[in-house]
């Protein structure tokens, strides 16, 4: 690899405020793109180099839309409380109709604004799908500075991960107090409603830090972003599509057949302890197929 100009290693220093020793010390300590990988990452296929720039942009990227993410899928989670609370306050009067279409109406508004947020960041991602699919090369310098700064981030990180670990579990609280209490239907209803919001806080949490730490993996092709990780994944992703298809066809068939819509939600829970068993099995042997 021939040596950079002096003013590219200037930029570099003074944008991530590192110095040029550290950013030579990288370049010496990173392995030379065309030397064999390892016998557990070894796969064939074509290597892309991924530029200063290229990393740079994703990571721009990624920090602009992981806060609209997490407020889309945010007020996804959000949006049944209206209709939940209003079917229960509305129960048994001459307005549960006219609550329940109003609960409905703040149900798909919440949706297709959090669509309004997911979708456009999404469209901006598309750009760097390669980082999840292809094996990659970092350009000289940027593995250093990728590095330096998942490590700063790694407190941030911790934190809010174990943050919304504790949401969720704090999440339940309402429900057991309104059980153990006896209270109302119309408070246990609106306890579901408190549950759901305390979720909706904690996602936020996890998409923000998960897309964030995602994005260094993806750089440095660590975690579940690996050389064998990618080609496993790229071999499997087929199967998840189809299997949820399926599930959805045989819940339809099922519910429309029997019309029981109010038993049959449980092929849900079902298939999702099936999907499980099932998906571990195809990579393993995805895995055995790459040795």
């Amino acid at each position: 690899m021939s040596i950079p100009d002096l003013d590219k290693i200037l930029k570099l220093s003074a944008l991530f405020e590192v110095s040029t020793d550290y950013l030579l010390k990288d370049e010496l300590e990173q392995p030379d793109a065309t030397a064999p990988l390892p016998k557990e990452e070894r796969v064939t296929e074509p290597c892309r180099t991924v530029s200063f720039d290229e990393a740079n942009a994703y990571l721009s990227t990624v920090q602009a839309v992981h806060g609209k993410m997490a407020a889309g899928v945010g007020l996804c989670i959000l949006s049944p409380i209206a209709l939940l609370v209003l079917g229960a306050w509305s129960d048994g009067t001459p307005n549960e109709e006219r609550m329940a279409g109003l609960g409905v109406i703040f149900l798909l508004l919440f949706v297709a604004l959090g669509l309004l947020l997911i979708l456009p960041a999404a469209i901006r991602l598309e750009a760097f799908e390669y980082l999840e699919k292809e094996q990659i090369a970092l350009a000289y310098g940027v593995e250093g500075i990728v590095e330096r700064q998942k490590q700063e981030y790694a407190p941030t990180y911790r934190r809010s991960m174990t943050q919304g670990v504790v949401l969720c579990v704090l999440a339940v609280v309402p429900i057991l107090g309104t059980a153990m209490l006896g209270a109302p239907d119309f408070w246990v209803v609106a306890a579901v409603g408190l549950l759901l919001a305390i979720v909706a806080g904690a996602v936020q949490l996890f998409i923000r830090a998960g897309m964030t730490q995602g994005s260094f993996d993806k750089l440095l092709q660590t975690g579940e972003y690996t050389v064998r990780e990618k080609w496993t994944n790229r071999r499997v992703g087929w199967f998840a599509g189809a299997y949820w298809c399926l599930v959805t066809a045989v819940y339809l068939a099922v519910s429309f057949w029997n019309n029981n819509w109010e038993k049959s939600w449980i092929i849900w829970a079902v298939a999702g302890l099936v999907f499980a068993a099932l998906y571990s099995a195809v990579r393993a042997w995805a895995d055995r197929k790459n040795r």
